[in-house]
């Protein structure tokens, strides 16, 4: 029986011949770079190409290997080599991969003067386009150039960036070598592609607001403090940009949307990062049922757009958003999740506070009713909302910017929309009642004195823009990277962020 210590010991020894032999093919590269200066220009910018992989592939992949002989077509690409087998090596572009071939005249010359290309290079080649006896697309290499010379070799084919933390760290090695991961940012880029088009279509606007601001507001939530040097004052990163985008409303700008960072100083976990994206829009004269439908029809074509489906595919699990989505209140969702409780158990501050220690929910003197049955519903609700799902009627209490509801007053115009178990969108009403709003400010004010480092501040500019009239107006927020993992079936957050935060290495 090995004994652990052992194990430790010969893992180490892994590790150092590894360090070691990474150490030998680096100083072998840079003698090769050192020679390479010797000779003139290490690193040339005169190649240009005028082809990408994918193209090649598109245009000239279906025909034969004697249509291509016929036609000697020259094209010039540019790109990574990824192997080398024999006289063949694969180029590595932003498309994709195509062969190159190199003769033996040629092999000779590229060793005479760069003492071979390794893996991981960068080059320039031009030459006529053929198809192997396997049916492969390759380059004839007969003008070509060593564009860059790569220093550092590159992870092993078959085992890749196994460390998960050093692909987030080497972002830059993890998408040179990992395509699913290319995958994934180029389906990122499509979604807001999409999003911004259908917005336009529907005559939003999009604008850009601070990212810092002398008052932390539009969510709850704390924020991260700099120091502006000239103004000599305190500054926030924004939280949110939703009391600026509804500034504009005021303006007259009736439909506006935005995509850009939020930053909330707050824990890092598989659905967190202190850095986020969002989209939030806001339109006059609609209120949160308008928005309800129009996130519906986005999403579903969305999915379309960009799966080519609108079957959903997370984790093991499907989502039909070809489907209307379900709806139900917060109260009545509460009541459907937890079948042993009566109306009455969550409908007194007294009752409710019942259920909560039941469940072993820590419940603080100051909070009313509607903060604990929400502390119920986060404990016992969220992670059972699989399907597509819009919950309504948020507590007044926990949602200091939307507008009351008519009928009862307790709870307002407000939707977060769920699937698989996770919050994707927040949506309201707006409250444009500037003495109501003023009031909840102070409200909030009185939890941040009592230790709420989340209470929002109060913000007398935004009460005077409201005094001058916001419009009926319904707004919503939909959190990007949770909706790209949804749609790329990542497990984390940190998969769908080029450079997600982490500790700093030692």
């Amino acid at each position: 029986m090995t004994d652990f210590n052992d194990k430790n010991v010969n893992n180490a020894d892994t590790d150092n011949n590894q360090v070691q032999e990474e150490n030998k093919l680096i100083a072998e590269r840079r003698s090769k770079l050192a020679n390479i200066r010797e000779k003139g220009n290490a690193f040339p910018n005169e190649f240009r190409r005028d082809d990408f992989a994918q193209k090649l592939q598109d245009d000239f992949g279906d025909k034969s290997k004697a249509e291509l002989e016929a036609l000697n077509h020259q094209v010039s690409v540019a790109g990574r080599v990824m192997a080398k087998r024999g006289p063949f090596m694969v180029l590595q572009d932003m498309s994709g991969r195509v062969q190159l071939y190199a003769d033996k005249t040629t092999q000779n010359d590229i060793k005479e003067k760069w003492g071979q290309w390794d893996i991981g290079d960068l080059v320039g080649v031009s030459g006529a386009l053929h198809k192997s006896g396997k049916g492969d697309l390759y380059v004839n290499l007969e003008n070509y150039d060593l564009l860059t010379k790569s220093l550092r070799p590159l992870p092993e084919k078959y085992h890749g960036l196994a460390d998960q933390e050093q692909r987030y760290r080497q972002r830059y090695v993890d998408l040179i070598v990992n395509e699913d991961s290319r995958k994934v940012f180029v389906l990122r880029s499509k979604i807001l592609d999409f999003i911004r088009h259908y917005l336009n279509q529907q005559n939003f606007m999009e604008v850009e607001t601070p990212m810092m601001h002398v008052i932390p507001g539009g969510a709850t939530a704390r924020p991260f403090v700099t120091h502006h040097n000239s103004l000599d004052q305190e500054m926030f990163l924004r939280v949110a940009p939703e009391l600026y985008l509804k500034r504009l409303v005021v303006g007259g700008f009736e439909r506006v949307f935005e995509i850009n960072r939020s930053f909330r100083n707050e824990g890092l976990s598989t659905r967190h990062n202190p850095e986020f994206t969002m989209l939030e829009f806001y339109q006059a004269y609609a209120d949160y049922r308008d928005l309800m439908n129009l996130t519906e029809d986005m999403l579903r074509k969305l999915c379309e757009a960009v799966l080519g489906t609108t079957t959903v595919h997370y984790q093991g699990s499907d989502y039909d958003f070809s489907q209307p989505f379900e709806c139900m209140t917060v109260f009545d969702s509460i009541l459907i999740f937890n079948p042993t409780l009566l109306a009455e158990d969550i409908n007194s501050p007294e009752s409710a506070r019942a259920v909560a220690k039941d469940l072993g929910i820590p419940l603080k003197d100051s909070w009313g009713l509607g903060k604990v049955q929400i502390e119920i519903f986060e404990k016992t609700v969220e992670a059972k909302l699989d399907k597509p799902t819009f919950i309504t009627e948020y507590p007044t209490e926990v949602s200091p910017l939307a507008r009351r509801n008519d009928s009862n007053p307790m709870v307002t115009d407000r939707f977060e929309f769920f699937v698989g178990g996770r919050e994707l969108a927040n949506g309201f009403s707006e409250l444009n009642d500037a003495e109501d709003q003023a009031e909840r400010f102070m409200e909030q004010v009185r939890e941040k004195d009592s230790g709420d480092d989340e209470a929002m501040h109060y913000d007398e500019d935004y009460i005077r823009a409201l005094e001058y009239g916001l419009p009926p107006t319904a707004g919503e927020g939909i959190g990007i990277d949770r909706l790209v993992m949804l749609l790329t079936d990542s497990p984390t957050i940190r998969d769908v962020l080029l450079f997600p935060h982490m500790r700093a290495e030692t």
